[in-house]
């Protein structure tokens, strides 16, 4: 299972930063959710992917029996879900008013109409 999971975050960071170096604005906004998507699963990846009771102790247990799941990968890619989320958002907001201000979502366009 690991291994699907590797292949698939290298293929979503391959695959984002293809976008990104793209001359579309909305390209770019794409690669950067395929980015944080790839870092998701590369935190999960990383913190091991076990089918494992959730990590809540029984009543008047001293400790926790495992297997269990560890929950700081899962609170750490739920943060970032948030962030990410927040920049898309935000990044969304700037490319629709670049368009409506120089009419094309082409970056080298939206660039020369600065000078």
């Amino acid at each position: 299972m690991e291994d699907v999971l590797a292949l698939m975050v290298g293929s979503l960071y391959a695959a984002g930063i293809y976008m990104m170096i793209r001359r579309s604005a909305v390209k770019l906004i794409v690669g950067l959710v395929m980015l944080g998507h790839a870092a998701n699963l590369l935190i999960f990846t990383s913190a091991g992917v076990v089918r494992a009771a959730p990590p809540i102790a029984a009543k008047g247990g001293q400790a926790l029996l495992p297997p269990y799941a560890d929950p700081l990968p899962q609170a750490l890619v739920l943060t970032a879900i948030v962030i990410g989320f927040g920049i898309q958002a935000f990044a969304l907001l700037l490319v629709r008013c670049g368009y409506g201000t120089t009419g094309t979502d082409d970056l080298d366009s939206m660039t020369a109409h600065d000078r």
